[in-house]
């Protein structure tokens, strides 16, 4: 008996754990029911991809909503939008809200916000404390959590461990990868100094190479010391790629669009729009970064995704705050990457697909496989597009990347079978759940 399916997409080339070729994807129940030359006539829908790449849904692992907190700049709802505009199915988000999300009340809160109001699924770091520290094994397996995540040097919001027997007494009790903002804050205070009012390129000279990387160097050595597997977000130095070349064994890492694309020239055009933690910086960092790509080192990429209104950021630095959008130019900015032969497609779903997938556990997403989510993101890798402000749908509206002309563009996002975004509109109302983990 020919089976059927709620949705097949054709002609698309896929790009898979096992190639890149031509075929048709069929899907049943939100899941992955057939891949291969499925016959006519098999699929209620037929989305025809011809000419498309069909990739395993784009998972950004470092987002910040706002959600509750000040969401004058960004909600569940608006920046889960933004998601699926870009291409991305599945969002992890951060715990630095108001109030901060440190225990399992809190992260039932999120999650019942996100559930069927968000466009994308989701999952929700739970913040590490001193306070929590006895509790973060058994707050990190609660559903819905991507695991524990630590601020070692202040940014936005409260939440900070910066001295070694905090973060040591945290990691003693995490048997799930922890994530980590890597700066050290007893060098960021002492540096405070360095700002200069009004001139945002000091910014990088304030938050230095050295508070970067002596951070990360204490943290790889907790780690060893206490058996603890690490993930590094945002790495912003040439110094911390070469650092971590030696401990793949217990630390991770993470890279953004911002660090692989901008460099601190683009002070001078950007202003406070490129101020971000940790700093972007000059271009020998931005090509260490990218030598971590072509090396290994690096195994996801995460957007960061920060925003804040263009009248706060307009506040003269430093009383401007760090952070810019970016969960919606994730893909076209790296797409980008991809058509100038800087990273190859295989490797940017590695990095946005397989990699998140394989360093913290995730069911069922992650790879187009029969019996998987149906979570695909379908793109375009000649089309030319101009990125624009009007373009975004955070409530912030605005991006650093305003009039960057890119090859390579998001075209569909279907997030467990439903075709949530396809050619810039948005087709089906919020359904978003939470990630399932191992």
């Amino acid at each position: 008996m020919a089976q059927s399916f709620e949705r097949v997409l054709r002609g698309g080339t896929v790009v898979n754990q096992d190639g890149v070729g031509i075929r048709d994807i069929g899907i049943r129940d939100g899941r992955i029911a057939e891949i291969g030359s499925i016959p006519q006539g098999a699929g209620g829908e037929t989305v025809d991809c011809t000419g498309l790449h069909v990739l395993p849904g784009v998972i950004d692992s470092q987002v910040h909503f706002r959600e509750p907190g000040p969401t004058h700049k960004e909600d569940l709802e608006t920046g889960s939008l933004a998601a699926v505009m870009g291409g991305v199915t599945c969002v992890f988000e951060m715990p630095n809200t108001d109030p901060l999300t440190t225990d399992e009340t809190r992260l039932a809160d999120k999650i019942a916000r996100g559930r069927h109001r968000m466009h994308c699924d989701f999952a929700f770091w739970v913040g590490g404390t001193r306070e929590n520290a006895a509790d973060v094994a058994e707050l990190e397996r609660l559903p819905g959590a991507a695991g524990i995540k630590v601020f070692m040097g202040s940014s936005t919001g409260s939440l900070l461990v910066e001295d070694d027997e905090g973060v040591r007494s945290i990691l003693r009790n995490t048997r799930r990868r922890a994530a980590f903002h890597s700066e050290d804050e007893f060098r960021l205070r002492e540096r405070l100094g360095e700002r200069i009012e009004g001139d945002p390129s000091s910014h990088p000279v304030w938050r230095d190479v050295e508070a970067a990387l002596n951070c990360t160097r204490r943290l790889v050595g907790i780690a060893r010391e206490t058996g603890a597997r690490i993930h590094v977000l945002h790495i912003s130095t040439a110094e911390e790629i070469e650092l971590l070349a030696g401990h793949k064994e217990v630390a991770s890492c993470e890279a953004t669009p911002h660090h692989l694309t901008l460099t601190a020239e683009d002070y001078a055009r950007l202003g406070t729009k490129l101020q971000m933690n940790p700093p972007v910086r000059e271009a020998r960092h931005r090509d260490g970064v990218w030598r971590g790509v072509a090396q290994g080192i690096i195994d996801v990429l995460g957007s960061d995704h920060a925003p804040h209104t263009l009248e706060e950021k307009s506040k003269p630095y430093p009383a401007s705050p760090s952070g810019m959008t970016g969960v919606q130019t994730l893909v076209p900015v790296m797409l980008d990457h991809v058509a100038k032969g800087r990273l190859s497609i295989e490797r940017f779903v590695d990095l946005t697909s397989a990699g998140p997938q394989r360093l913290f556990g995730l069911r069922a997403k992650g790879r187009i496989a029969v019996g998987y989510d149906a979570d695909l993101t379908v793109v375009d890798l000649k089309r030319r597009e101009t990125i624009t402000d009007a373009w975004i749908a955070s409530r912030s509206q605005w991006t650093p990347h305003d009039g960057r002309e890119v090859v390579g563009w998001p075209v569909g996002t279907i997030v467990r079978g439903r075709r949530v975004m396809w050619e810039g509109a948005l087709d089906e109302r919020a359904q978003g759940e939470p990630a399932r983990f191992d």
